[in-house]
């Protein structure tokens, strides 16, 4: 077998495949700072964790025992690998690697593995359309930690595919799933179907500090709605608030209560955020937020399709990295800025960027 000559770090935080896993993920994640803030973390992350974990182990074990999406990352990377050893010759083969950050595999496997395949030439590929410092940018911070503690600063040119809110590839595979999810109403009511757009939502305290999610979550919507080219009404709401925080809204659940309130009967939500089905599609917006709408009296409720296996998908993922090798551009234009509020010192770094020096110590900022 040739050595990977392009590897492509698909970037995610991850879910737990197996109820075994969700303590242990819960921990990992209310300690993590670059996610969630909070008063006394070190005792406070670690109460809040082992409180939750019984009842998300419980709606892990409802939709399966474990969340699919390493096996959507694997199917969506084998098919983007596939696609790029036609599309772009010249760099091929390539080779993907799943970092995740709470669960394996971590950054480390991602980094040794590309070690051992003899990777020269490495994207940090974001599986998040649109950035946050809370998701991309601190995926990216440990991922540059983790080459430093495995010994591996050194070892690839560097390269990041940051964000991608508006991509043709992800609009039209996006704005398809919308079409499939309209198709499960009676032609009749279609066209009233109110159109909710689910994210998810962000510390307030992020957003506060300059982040850039909330235009880019807004862009992604209106470039779906664009190219849907229907009459329906839509509007955008957030969910997944976690912690004694504020969070971004308007939070999903409210605004399901609102419109049933007002007499909405039929409804279709659409998760821009999410590129795979995961707790967040599964159980939150499946069912609890399905009986929420239920409750509040809307008689039609249902979700698009998540992109999963979708090959127009794996397409538009295809055509992202192919135009970032062709450019040559070690990052897009809006990385290197920092939010004005930013406290982060380590935010906005890369190693070894492709067709620059790197700097001393092995990043650069």
């Amino acid at each position: 077998m040739s050595k990977v000559k392009t590897g492509i770090v698909m970037m995610n935080l991850g879910g737990p495949a197996t109820l075994d896993e969700v303590e242990p993920f819960l921990l990992e994640l209310f300690a993590d700072r670059e996610i969630i803030q909070l008063p006394f973390q070190r005792w406070l992350g670690p109460f809040i964790a082992r409180r939750r974990a019984p009842k998300v182990r419980g709606l892990y074990g409802t939709i399966g025992g474990g969340s699919p999406i390493l096996r959507y990352t694997r199917i969506q990377g084998q098919g983007m690998v596939e696609r790029l050893d036609r599309l772009s010759p010249e760099t091929a083969p390539h080779g993907f690697y799943v970092a995740f950050r709470y669960v394996q595999p971590k950054s480390e496997d991602a980094l040794r593995a590309m070690a051992t395949d003899g990777v020269e030439r490495a994207v940090a590929f974001t599986q998040y359309p649109q950035f946050s410092c809370s998701t991309t940018g601190s995926s990216l911070n440990e991922l540059w930690r983790a080459a430093r503690r495995a010994g591996l600063e050194d070892a690839f040119e560097w390269s990041i595919i940051d964000r991608w809110p508006v991509h043709e590839g992800f609009i039209a595979s996006m704005t398809e799933t919308v079409r499939d999810g309209l198709a499960q109403f009676d032609p009749a009511a279609r066209d009233r179907v109110l159109i909710l757009f689910s994210a998810h939502s962000l510390p307030l305290d992020v957003i506060d500090r300059g982040d850039a999610y909330p235009q880019e979550i807004g862009a992604s919507v209106q470039a779906v709605v664009e190219r849907l080219g229907r009459p329906n009404p839509y509007m955008l709401a957030f969910q997944s608030e976690v912690g004694p925080v504020r969070w971004l809204g308007p939070h999903t659940e409210e605004v399901l209560k609102r419109l049933g309130a007002r007499g909405q009967q039929q409804l279709l939500v659409v998760p821009i955020a999410f590129t795979s089905d995961h707790i967040e599609t599964l159980s939150e917006l499946d069912r609890e937020y399905g009986e929420v709408a239920r409750r509040a009296g809307i008689t039609e409720y249902r979700r698009t399709p998540a992109l999963n296996e979708r090959p127009q998908f794996m397409d538009a993922l295809a055509d992202i990295v192919r135009e970032h090798l062709a450019a040559g551009q070690p990052h897009s234009t809006q990385y290197p800025l920092r939010c004005p509020g930013c406290v982060n010192p380590q935010c906005r770094q890369i190693l070894n960027p492709v067709g620059l020096a790197p700097a001393a110590g092995g990043g650069r900022r």
